[in-house]
């Protein structure tokens, strides 16, 4: 059996199948407790260049602050918290944001997962049947 003919490289692919669906992706870095806010925002510039290279789109940034971690994490039990909501079609994004935060020295960790899909809203309720009207009342009429 002959399976060169199967080869293709994953771009060709990609363009076989067209554009990939857009997906909602959660990102969460934890930042050491004693890091600069210039150096938090040079790592937030970071996430933005990358998502904007890429063509995604921030949904969401929320600054958590400061918190207790579960667990000691590079020898700290705090951490600041940066939550990004980020929407791509691009799934290698999250590959390239976690390779370019894991060189910052700054990070200590970094969670990410796609984000639940929501559930579509049921149909409406078809509107309730009237119920037949009740026979009216039976009147005697008196014969003449």
């Amino acid at each position: 059996m002959d399976f060169r003919a199967c080869t293709h490289t994953s771009s060709e692919l990609k363009e076989k199948r067209g554009t990939m669906e857009e997906r909602l992706y959660d990102l969460i870095f934890i930042v050491r407790p004693a890091t600069p806010e210039e150096e938090i925002k040079k790592v937030e510039h970071t996430v933005e260049h990358a998502c904007t290279e890429k063509g995604a789109k921030i949904e969401k940034t929320e600054h958590w602050g400061t918190r207790k971690l579960a667990y000691r994490v590079a020898k700290h039990r705090e951490g600041i918290y940066v939550y990004y909501q980020i929407r791509t079609s691009h799934n290698d994004l999250i590959v390239e944001l976690e390779r370019r935060l894991r060189v910052q020295d700054s990070v200590m960790a970094i969670r990410d997962k796609r984000a639940a899909r929501r559930p579509k809203r049921p149909a409406p309720a078809p509107a309730p049947v009237a119920a037949a009207p009740a026979p009216a009342p039976a009147t005697e009429h008196a014969a003449s």
